[in-house]
Parts: structure tokens; sequence; C-alpha cells
């Protein structure tokens, strides 16, 4: 039976078929023979056997996952954690499993931001391999390697600071501290370098959470990838390909609490000790307590709603074609993501207005190009074929920056195409108005992933006019399209029908 450990907050489903496959069971066999405590802990004295708790073996099941065919069902991991859970010593008994058991010809290698922060998995590997004979005969180590001359194998330590481009096809890479590193070009390098191997090579980065931007003003190459794995998780995406085990305390618990470090962290009062929690929490301060200590992405940034509120107004409901309803629509053509939402008007002043998100565009992630454009055709259908199917729809909102041809096609059907610029004022009045029917509970969605994410990138900016939202870096990749789309379409329906404004057009 699995403790309360596991599963984590945020899990990236696998089939059972795929985590009952041979490979994961001997990884397991393999870390509980050989695998040692390198450090003294609570967890053990050093040199001591090492025990694998029951969420921890889960998630090895989860990591070596199987396609069906020998190889691995999940190419690329992220697995975040707070500090002090064990991770290190999991990570290289698993690396030098890679490395014996890899096949002909494995090349593993522990990478970090930092050549001293690669060696300590690299380090504890090495200490593994010598505090057992059969894996020592076996071997041959060197300052940054290990070689296994009997399968040609091979088993480095490399870092951001000094590695080659030229050469590499790794059988596994094991990526220590990702949100550490300062772009995501060493990432981009070594799972690039897996595709000779195909799915017999993987990658894992095993991380606590950090900053949300890089070096270059992006979002860190760590923060990408959590905020992907929580698509997938929520079935917003699907790729077998990318799995996700991601421990957090909830952004609303008081992170003085040991209820709160007991979500947060798998390994809490057993790897990690409650003195030492309870020692932090008095010296560090909260932002990076619930960064290392709770797991959480902090952004330097006020977040505009509360954490909980949106979550708290979820509610099942459906969209019938007697109600009366607002479209919004926000977005641009390239570069960004486009989003129609839809708001009911509420019959009575005591009924919430309920939203949902009818579709939206957006770049995928790996997508670094310029040429990303939202299919236009596709928005203007997807209206059509939504007030079709509701012919009560009472207005379709648009910021007419960049709308101006989709609003002339859809007006000249005969739609109710309203314009509504968002400059400051309006939209000051406006998040002020989402804000209260949020806080009031006036207002109900569907928990649709999308709409929330983009409510989460969304944060205040203070004007001398008043407040409203923004993203949290100008060229920031976190979308807050549906934010505004929500927006706007709530304004509407809060506001009853207004006359519709026929915008001028220039072609």
């Amino acid at each position: 039976m699995l403790s309360s450990a596991w599963p984590p907050a945020w899990l990236t489903p696998v089939d059972d078929e795929a985590l009952a496959g041979n490979k994961a069971q001997l990884a397991i066999e393999f870390v509980e023979n050989f695998g040692i405590i390198t450090k003294d802990s609570v967890a053990g004295n050093a040199g001591t056997p090492l025990r694998l708790r029951d969420w921890q073996k889960e998630l090895i099941k989860h990591l070596y996952a199987s396609d069906g065919s020998g190889g691995f069902l999940n190419r690329v991991s992220l697995v975040g954690m707070p500090r002090k859970q064990g991770k290190s010593a999991l990570a290289s008994s698993l690396a030098v499993f890679d490395t014996y058991f890899g096949g002909r010809g494995a090349e593993v290698y522990s990478v970090a931001a930092e050549k001293e922060q690669a060696r300590i998995v690299f380090s504890d590997a090495k200490r593994m391999i010598e505090a057992n004979p059969d894996l020592l005969g076996m071997a041959k180590l060197y300052r940054d390697a290990v070689e296994i001359p009997s399968t040609n194998s091979v088993y480095r330590v490399l870092s951001a600071e000094s590695y080659s481009k030229e050469g590499l096809s790794p059988t596994a890479v094991w990526m220590d501290e990702l949100h550490a590193q300062k772009n995501r070009e060493l990432f981009d390098v070594m799972s690039l370098a897996m595709g000779a191997r195909g799915a017999k090579s993987h990658l894992v980065s095993i991380t606590t959470a950090g900053v949300k931007s890089d070096t270059t003003g992006k979002d860190s190459i760590a923060y990408t990838l959590y905020q992907y794995g929580k698509k997938v998780a929520t079935g917003e995406v699907e790729d077998k390909s990318f799995f996700m085990a991601w421990w957090e305390a909830p952004h609303d618990a008081d992170h003085r609490l040991e209820e709160t470090w007991r979500i947060a962290g798998p390994g809490f009062d057993d790897i990690c000790s409650r003195e030492d929690y309870e020692s932090a929490v008095r010296r560090t301060p909260e932002a990076e307590f619930r960064t290392k200590r709770c797991n959480q992405w902090v952004s330097s940034a006020e977040a505009w709603l509360p954490a909980g509120a949106w979550a708290a107004c979820e509610d099942e409901f459906v969209i019938t074609s007697d109600d009366n309803i607002v479209l919004a629509v926000d977005g641009s053509f390239s570069g960004d993501s486009t989003v129609i939402v839809a708001a009911v008007i509420p019959d009575t002043d005591d009924e919430p207005v309920k939203v949902s998100l009818v579709k939206a565009w957006e770049k995928d992630l790996d997508n670094d190009g310029d040429d990303w454009r939202v299919d236009i055709a596709d928005v203007e259908a997807t209206i059509v074929e939504f007030v079709t199917k509701h012919p009560n729809v009472k207005e379709i909102v648009f910021d007419p920056f960049r709308w101006a041809r989709t609003m002339q096609v859809l007006e000249d059907q005969g739609f109710p195409v309203v314009e509504f610029p968002q400059s400051p004022s309006r939209m000051i009045k406006a998040c002020a108005k989402f804000f209260d029917a949020v806080q009031e509970r006036n207002l109900i969605h569907d928990g649709n992933p999308t709409l929330a994410r983009h409510l989460d990138n969304a944060v205040l900016k203070m004007t001398p006019a008043g407040p409203h939202i923004k993203k949290d870096a100008r060229n920031s990749p976190r979308k807050i399209d549906a934010a505004v789309s929500s927006i706007m379409a709530v304004d509407r329906a809060l506001s009853g029908r207004m006359e519709t404004v026929v915008p001028q057009f220039f072609f």
C-alpha cells in the first residue's frame, strides 16, 4: 500500500501495463541491492544500504515505464520536490543502473548548471560503485568518468560551463537542479543528442522549484517543462513521451504549518527531519522557504487573484441554446495565443455569471520560430458554429486591434459585433468587476485548465488610475489571453446589453 506521499500534486498519466515493465522492476532491485546512503542524515549513516520508500519505488516505475518494445515510454521526465528529499542519492543510483544495464555502448551523463553541482550526483555514484566489489570489478574509475570495458559503456559528468556539442549520443541523461540552468541550451543539446538512440534513451531532470525566468528574460527551461507537465497532467495536452511528478504545497497553504510541509515533501519526517523544517522556517525569508521547502514557483510580481479563489468558483453547468450569451475574443495572429470565452448573462441579480472557454489556439512550447500563425478562418468558423448552436448570443466582443477584418466578416453575416478597446480606463473597471465577482462567488466556471493557467499567469499592474492585469514579463511566453477574454465577457455579461458599435474598417 502506498503512503500519503504518493501521488504528488501533479502527475502525468501512465498506463498500468507500461508501469509493469521488467526494466522498472530491475531498476528497483538494483537500487535496493547496491544503493547506499552517501551522507550521514536522518535516513541513515553514510555507507549504509539505501532503503527505498514506497513513493520512491512508484516514481522509479514511472521513470522506467515501458513502451512495449523494450524502450522507454517517457523520453523526457521532470521530477520536482523540495530540498533534502533524497534526490541526489536516488538519481546517482539510477544513473549507475543506466550505466551497467543500458546495453552495449551506453552513454550516461550527470549534468548540471555548474560542474561542481554536476559532480554531486556523479561523486555519489562513484562511492556506490567503490562500495561494492562486484560493481567495482567491472569498472574503471576516473575523475570525471566511469567506464565499463566489457560493454564499452561510459558514465561522465558534464556542465553548462564545459561541454561539447559534438559526438554525444546519450542513452541516459540525469540533470540535477534544472532550475539553475542559465538558459535552455544545454537541455536542448542533450535532448537532441538522444535522437539517434530513439526510445532506448531517456532524459530525467530532478529539481526543486526556482525562478520563473532565465538570464534571457524568457521562461526558464524548468518552469517551461513544469507548465507543460501541468497541461499533460490535466489532459489539456496528450504526450505519452513526457512524464512529470511534481510535489508542491497548495499556493494558499500557510508555509509555517507542518501539514503544508508534509504535502510538499514526500520524505518529510523520514528522509528529512521535522526539526530541520522548524529551524528553516524561522530563519528563511518566506519566498525562499516557499520555493525550496514547499517547492512552489514564487513570482516576484504580485498575483492578481488570491490563491484558491478561482478554484473555489468551479461548478458544474451546461450552456444551453436558451441562454443569453456574450462571446469575447482576445489574442493576436502570431507569437501569441487567441482565445474565445463565453459568459452566460444572469437572469437575476442573485444568479452567478457562468464562464466557459470555447476554444484556444496556442503556439506549441517547442516552436521557437516566427512562422506560427493563428488560423483566422478557424477562429471565424468556431464563432459561426457556436452562434448557430446558441442563437441567443447577444454580443461578440473584440478588442478591435488586429481583428478589423474578422469583425467585418461577422458583421456582414448579421452577427452582433461589439468593440471593446482595451484602454487602461476600460480594463481597470472590467478587472475590478471580474475580481469582485470571483471574490463574492458571483461567478462560476467549469474548471477548464487553459483558463485556469492563463489566470494564474496574470499579475497585478498598479497605475495611478487603478490596478489591472498584465503578464509578469513583457516577452514572457506565459499567456493571459484567456484571462483577458474572460474579463471582457464577464464585464459585458454583468453590464447588460450595450448598443452595437460598428467600427471603421481600413483595408
